[in-house]
């Protein structure tokens, strides 16, 4: 019995310590010196912690289309700056300006998501990270 609560008592730290670690830094998985600018139409997004996603499909030069995976702020920063899960739409065709994955995977952090309209429902600083 005691051998389980001493057991229990010295993982306490690790679990606690879990979050710290599936929470990443932009400069960990983003590299602020490769913008990227791309055009698509929104397939899917996600509210989620602890960030927020979306992903559309851009057409390529050779006619094949690429799925990108798009990295915006959490869902408690994107509320703040009037944001609500129903922003975006699957369907709504969007320019985002943003700063390339270091994996080289189809994946950015968003920085700026302008409708076709024109309108801009999303810009932050370059040196704004949203997290």
């Amino acid at each position: 019995m005691k051998f389980r609560l001493i057991s229990v008592l010295a993982s306490l730290p690790l679990v606690a310590a879990a979050p710290a670690f599936a929470h990443h830094s932009f400069a960990a998985e983003y590299d602020a010196a490769k913008p990227v600018t791309l055009k698509g139409t929104v397939t899917k997004v996600e509210w989620t912690n602890p960030h927020a996603r979306f992903y559309i499909d851009v057409k390529n030069g050779d006619g094949t289309t690429t799925n990108w995976n798009l990295e915006l702020a959490s869902p408690n920063y994107l509320k703040r700056a009037g944001w609500s899960s129903e922003s975006l739409k699957q369907g709504d065709v969007v320019t985002v300006e943003g700063s390339l994955a270091r994996s080289g995977a189809n994946m950015a952090n968003a920085r700026a998501v302008t409708l076709a309209n024109g309108q801009r429902v999303f810009a932050r600083a370059a040196t704004d990270n949203g997290g």
